[in-house]
């Protein structure tokens, strides 16, 4: 058996969201939403350490306050990934390790989905993993729920904002959710930063495609777990609710 690399979780946190502005220092339960994250995240066994990276004094100073391991990157970065690089770097993470990129607006993450992310890493030939769940037909139809297609092992044959695949006899009940979750080896984490947006990312506005059409397997785990970010200030009543419900 292969040995388990260290696994280590970064939460990027800018404050300019231009939907809703200031996201990471809003108050859940008396404490800032960045830090439901980090604790949430800090549950799971696998994660060696968890790490915040912001681009922003306020934020900094309130995850020092409360003892959350925080690192200041730079403003002008065009994703979270290429924040979670930067912090990775910074935290001098080893080549062979995994990165894990955990969304900073989940409050409600479930600590057993970042253990079913990592675990693809066993092997060590796989390089990228991610997460996705059962949606039917009426929810797969919206191009804001990115669906992924992938082969028999688990490893992503393509992701898009389209119907895929297509039902062409109209059997079908089922599609994959994708989850915005990521975990990388610390190498292909970097070679993602070494490239330039690829053409189907730029057509689909999907980050992810990059990978694929540069030769990098994507090995999708089945969840049967489900995601509550906040997007908008009116999601923080269904966010609280289950908070207070746990």
């Amino acid at each position: 058996m292969n040995e388990f690399p260290e696994c280590h979780g970064i939460i990027p946190a800018r404050y300019d969201s231009s939907r809703f502005p200031g996201k990471p220092l809003v108050e859940i339960g008396g404490r800032p939403m960045f830090w439901h994250v980090w604790s949430r995240a800090s549950a799971c066994p696998l994660l060696t350490s968890v790490t915040l990276a912001t681009d922003d004094e306020r934020i900094f100073d309130a995850a020092k306050a409360l003892d959350v391991p925080v690192v200041m990157t730079r403003r002008d970065h065009d994703s979270g990934t290429d924040r979670v690089l930067e912090a990775a770097r910074a935290l001098s993470i080893d080549s062979d390790a995994v990165v894990v990129n955990i969304q900073g607006d989940e409050p409600c993450l479930e600590p057993d989905m970042l253990t079913e992310l990592v675990r693809p890493f066993e092997d060590r030939h796989v390089r990228v993993a991610t997460l996705a769940t059962s949606i039917g037909p009426e929810e797969a139809a919206s191009p804001d729920r990115v669906k992924v297609v992938r082969a028999g092992n688990g490893r992503a044959l393509y992701f898009s904002r389209s119907l895929v695949p297509f039902d062409r006899d109209g059997k079908m009940h089922g599609f994959l959710l994708h989850i915005g979750l990521y975990a990388f080896r610390m190498e292909a984490l970097e070679r993602f930063g070494s490239l330039d947006p690829s053409p189907l990312e730029q057509r689909e506005k999907l980050e992810q495609l990059r990978l694929l059409e540069d030769g990098i397997d994507i090995y999708v785990t089945e969840t049967r777990h489900t995601c509550h970010g906040v997007d908008r200030p009116e999601d923080l009543v269904k966010v609280k609710t289950i908070l207070e419900n746990h």
